[in-house]
């Protein structure tokens, strides 16, 4: 109540002193300068406003609540003390707002309008108006962190806003320079990001013309530069890697950074895509994409992509395999997911694949620590070692590696590891289509020794010109691969001397084993003459045995052959050294004193020395295949050498095989028993050639090999089945002209006299494009009684649940038991014919059906081949269109050479 009096009393003397003049001006003054406040407050822009109170705290929106109290009553305060006179208080203030360094004298006498936009400029410095928007993370409004405040009266103590000097107009930035005050507000808003410091500004000025001049001229590339280097920082996330992305970018594109190892999880995203598509074409780009990554960001991964990409570890040489069984890997994945064994098994059943059950397993379970992710090296290397594990307790130890791997997995990966430890991919990607997808990467983004620098070749060349240049790198490439069949010496000469550098420093080498040219059947001798039409030609006795590369490397000093290094490899590249200890030891009887180290292309066959006789292909194949020791073996065999392809460090698999023959022979030297040249004769006439069989088949061979003799088409065409070979046996004067290896993927139980054992069998042929296995015919006759029961056992170890998804079959021809595809036999049959049960060569002859053997006889066991090495679908479709009754009616392939 008394304050209540007080305040009325106040009130009655302020209206009583109106009519004096100083009175009078102090209430306008008190007014005007609330009116101030208030007002700036009215008019300041809604949006400032929400900005401001939305991102700002709590305890700094106090604070400038606060600052603007302050001021209103510093204001007051002044204005309610009356002056001396008018004159001082005008000094006052003016020295007042210098003192601020808010506003030159100048600005003094300005408008109320100008005052308010200095006042906003404290409040931009602050950050409320250039900050970012209410969505981002809240903005701090604090006092500047700086030299400590000064006041130069008593009465202002306000603190010193902050002003963005790039806000400002030059003049008013200049004038601020001269005046001692502002100099120190520049030296503190040196570090505002939007404010060049003087040094900054001196350096610039201190930048030699001529650079100007070459920024001035290149403006466009720099600033392309800057981009890229900008948009590699950003890394397109792992789950969301696509290579078969249209227009795609090695750098831009790509889930790692420049260095970073390659993650495993873009490797099984591009094995996903690649699965997802039939067409060829479409697979080697989407490959070809992850190389260009891979040369331009970590150029040193690419050699463990690719041996991944093939399911290898090492060169085949190396027999570097897995060996863990189909049970050991459910076992692995129903310990780490927490499921039985059972469960895995029908998962499996249901999906036709190990790898897809896996891969659902997997993403139903929950890691507390996720593990590290997977990196491709460093999986190639687990592979590596578990491969490597030998012992007592091998396949424990080998179990505990799989899992961890697998609880490492993520997303897709689960899905291509375990299709990695079951040593099939099947995702349709063949070698060639691999070999050809590094063509093309190298081709629109060349190798360097430091890393990729031009990333797309192809810009500005036609497309003809650079399909041109794509060939001649896939040629150049697979070439060499096929002089060189070696990963570990074919990529680093790739990344360093880049690809026409490659046939230079990746030669063949003895020691590195290379796979052989085979030869195209043929059904008669008029059909020879029609091929070697006006040319030189020879024919070899083609011998019913194994065969033989002989590698015998040089010593170090390369003055005499180092024996203790030689080897001896098969026509898959295996190494059989420890199956023919017998050949190594007799080689100094082969080698006369001049060589020093040789290639040599033979055949092994039994033989027996007593009669001096060659024995059939079934004896040899009773001999140890690993590990055999001289005096344990009672097979004796017998090498006949047919060419030459290293001589003293030479290659002469260009040279013509007369060249070749010439030196062979010059070389070598023939040991009764052990060591023969194979029988040869040159042939001009039919009834030579029809004679010359007549004595091979005489001489317990399978017939003849006719080859070319001199010219250009003479040289030894490494890894291809070449019509410049033909091969005549004495069983393809009938019926089709030629047998077929085919593998057997399910059987039939016998019954009555083959009760207890399998009676018949269903054969596939192989198709390497999709890596399917396509019913060829069922079989059930040329066995004998002990060979069904011996091929039953041996089948038995290979039998499976259910049939694999890379079988093609038709379900009326379904078996009574299922086996994985491991042996393969040699069948002959009467004929090929259509057949709409089967589904060999589908699509090639006609569209809705396969090709049939019609009565097919089984021949032998053909242990020296792989499933993978079987008569193709293609080879079956060209064996059709060659019969008399099709070929005039249906257009013929065309028969081109290439890498098989």
């Amino acid at each position: 109540m008394l304050s209540f009096s007080k305040l009325i009393v106040q009130f009655r003397f302020l209206v009583n002193c109106t009519h004096l003049p100083v009175t009078r001006k102090v209430i306008s003054q008190v007014s005007i300068s609330n009116n101030y406040f208030y007002g700036r407050n009215r008019i300041m822009a809604q949006k400032t406003i929400m900005s401001f109170f939305s991102s700002a705290p709590k305890k700094p929106v106090k604070l400038e609540q606060e600052v603007i109290h302050d001021e209103e009553t510093d204001s007051n305060s002044d204005q309610s003390s009356p002056p001396a006179n008018g004159k001082e208080k005008r000094s006052s203030k003016r020295q007042r707002l210098e003192s601020n360094s808010s506003g030159s004298a100048s600005e003094e006498a300005s408008p109320p309008d100008k005052r308010r936009k200095s006042k906003r400029l404290r409040i931009e410095s602050s950050g409320s108006e250039t900050g970012p928007s209410p969505k981002s993370s809240p903005m701090k409004v604090e006092k500047s962190a700086g030299p400590p405040k000064t006041y130069n009266s008593p009465k202002s103590k306000k603190p010193k806003a902050k002003v963005d000097l790039s806000l400002l107009p030059k003049k008013e930035t200049n004038k601020r320079k001269s005046s001692p005050t502002s100099e120190l507000k520049v030296k503190e808003e040196v570090t505002s990001p939007t404010v060049k410091s003087e040094k900054a500004i001196k350096k610039e000025e201190s930048v030699s013309p001529d650079s100007k001049k070459e920024e001035s001229v290149s403006p466009v590339s720099k600033t392309e530069s800057t981009d890229s280097e900008k948009k590699e920082d950003k890394v397109v996330p792992e789950t969301e890697y696509n290579p078969a992305k249209s227009k795609y970018h090695p750098i831009r594109d790509a889930c790692w950074s420049r260095g970073q190892e390659v993650p495993y999880l873009a490797l099984a995203r591009t094995l996903e895509a690649i699965e997802g598509t039939s067409a060829r074409l479409k697979m080697v780009e989407i490959l070809s994409n992850f190389f260009r990554s891979l040369l331009a960001l970590s150029p040193e991964d690419l050699l463990p992509c690719v041996y991944l990409c093939l399911n290898q570890l090492a060169p085949a040489y190396h027999s570097l395999e897995l060996g863990i069984a189909e049970t050991y890997l459910m076992k692995a994945v129903a310990q780490c997911t927490g499921r039985s064994l059972a469960q895995i098994k029908s998962a499996a059943q249901k999906c036709g694949d190990l790898g897809s059950a896996a891969q659902s397993a997997r993403a139903t379970q929950r890691t507390m620590f996720a593990p590290p992710p997977l990196r491709c090296r460093r999986v190639l290397r687990a592979l590596k070692d578990v491969a490597e594990l030998t012992g007592h307790a091998s396949v424990n130890k080998k179990i505990a590696k799989i899992q961890s791997l697998f609880t490492a997995c993520r997303h897709c990966e689960a899905k291509y590891l375990i299709r990695s430890l079951e040593g099939k991919l099947r995702i349709g990607l063949a070698e060639q289509s691999v070999l050809q997808a590094l063509a093309l990467a190298t081709a629109t983004t060349p190798p360097a020794p430091g890393g990729a620098t031009v990333l797309d070749a192809s810009r500005g060349l036609p497309s003809d010109e650079f399909k041109a240049r794509v060939d001649a790198h896939a040629l150049t490439i697979k070439s060499t691969y096929c002089a060189c069949p070696n990963y570990d010496a074919l990529i680093p000469a790739l990344l360093q001397y880049g690809v026409a550098a490659l046939p230079e420093h990746c030669k063949l080498t003895p020691g590195v084993p290379l796979k052989p040219m085979l030869a195209h059947p043929t059904r008669g001798v008029h059909e020879i003459f029609n091929r070697f039409e006006n040319e030189q030609f020879t024919c070899e006795w083609k011998y019913d045995g194994e065969r033989a590369q002989i590698h015998v490397p040089a010593n170090e000093d390369g003055s005499a052959p180092d024996l203790s290094r030689a080897a001896i490899f098969s026509r898959n590249q295996e190494d059989n050294t420890s199956k023919y200890p017998d050949i190594l030891r007799r080689l100094p009887g082969l080698l006369r004193e001049n060589v020093t180290s040789c290639v040599l292309d033979c055949e092994a066959v039994a033989y027996d020395v007593a009669a001096k006789k060659i024995l059939p292909f079934q004896v040899l194949s009773t001999r140890k295949r690993k590990d055999a020791r001289e005096e344990d073996i009672q097979v004796q065999v017998c090498v006949f050498a047919f060419d030459l392809l290293l001589l003293n460090g030479r290659s002469l698999v260009a040279a013509p095989l007369a060249e070749r023959r010439r030196l062979l022979r010059e070389h070598c030297r023939e040991v009764e028993g052990e060591w023969h040249f194979a029988t040869s004769k040159d042939c001009s006439t039919m009834e030579e050639v029809q004679q010359f069989l007549d004595e091979a088949v005489a001489n317990s061979c399978e017939g003849l090999m006719v080859k070319t003799l001199t010219g250009d088409h003479a040289r030894y065409d490494i890894a291809r089945r070449s019509h410049n070979w033909l091969k005549l046996k004495k069983d393809y004067l009938e019926g089709v002209g030629d047998t077929l290896d085919v593998v057997v993927i399910g059987g039939y139980r016998g019954r009555g006299k083959r009760a207890g054992a399998f009676g018949g069998f269903l054969l596939a042929c192989y198709e390497p494009e999709q890596e399917v296995y396509q019913a060829l015919c069922k079989i059930g006759t040329g066995f004998s009684d002990e060979d069904l029961q011996t091929l039953s056992k041996e089948l038995e170890q290979h039998v499976i649940e259910a049939p694999r998804n890379y079988y093609s079959y038709d379900r009326s021809h379904e078996p009574d038991a299922w086996f994985s595809a491991a042996l393969v036999w040699e069948v002959r049959c009467a004929d090929l014919s259509l057949s709409p049960a089967h589904r060999a060569a589908i699509g090639l002859v006609d569209h809705d059906k396969g090709i049939s053997l019609r009565f097919p006889r089984f021949v032998r066991v053909r242990t020296d081949k792989t499933p993978e090495q079987a008569t193709s679908a293609q080879q079956v479709a060209a064996m059709y269109l060659a019969q008399d009754q099709i070929k005039n009616q249906a257009a013929k392939p065309a028969n081109l050479d290439d890498f098989y």
